[in-house]
């Protein structure tokens, strides 16, 4: 057997603080540079650390891979969910120009894609590729992922084997990191989530 263990962090704060941010390539404020700082505190145990190529995520991998000496690549396919049109607004923006529209991609996001948007489908083949990938390329290893909501939710979604259309009732805080386990046997993997939006 070996066992595959990755852990999956969240950026912090980007600059604009909270809205449907999408691949706008918006850099960490301030807040978010601390909060990953002080997610990760002085650990350490990674062999290797992979990122989305979003500033926002790329820039906290780089320092820390350098600080370590550790590895690191980016992944474009870790990008967050192409929000078409509603990239840079805000939910409330949103809600007061449109509250219908808004509510029905609340209530079934897989048949209401925002205008221009990349779709449930298509973010899920991109970013399971990018997990198949990793576990492929780096089985045995322990890696963090720096990404986004989006990517966590679609992986954690996979992993737990949850309906497409549910993944977004999973919370994941701003520079909040879970970890999977993944067990492989001969031809079959078993994936394992060891703890939620958590800290080290």
């Amino acid at each position: 057997m070996v066992t595959t263990t990755i852990d999956l962090m969240r950026h912090g704060e980007p600059v604009g603080g909270r809205r449907y941010r999408g691949q706008i390539d918006d850099p960490l404020s301030e807040k978010g540079w601390r909060q990953m700082r002080e997610a990760v505190a002085d650990h350490a145990p990674w062999d290797r650390i992979v990122s989305s190529s979003l500033s926002r995520c790329s820039e906290f991998a780089a320092e820390l891979a350098s600080r370590h000496g550790i590895p690191m690549k980016l992944d474009p396919r870790l990008m967050e969910i192409g929000f078409g049109e509603w990239e840079g607004r805000t939910a409330a923006e949103l809600m007061a120009e449109d509250s219908e529209t808004l509510n029905r991609f609340w209530s079934d996001p897989l048949n209401n894609t925002p205008p221009g948007a990349e779709t449930l489908a298509d973010f899920r083949d991109r970013v399971i590729a990018a997990w198949e990938s990793l576990l492929n390329s780096y089985a045995g290893q322990h890696l963090l992922v720096v990404g986004h909501a989006g990517m966590m939710r679609m992986v954690l979604r996979h992993v737990l084997d949850m309906p497409l259309d549910r993944m977004f009732r999973l919370q994941v805080p701003s520079a909040g990191i879970s970890r999977v386990q993944v067990d492989h046997f001969d031809a079959e993997s078993f994936p394992r989530l060891i703890f939620h939006a958590g800290q080290l």
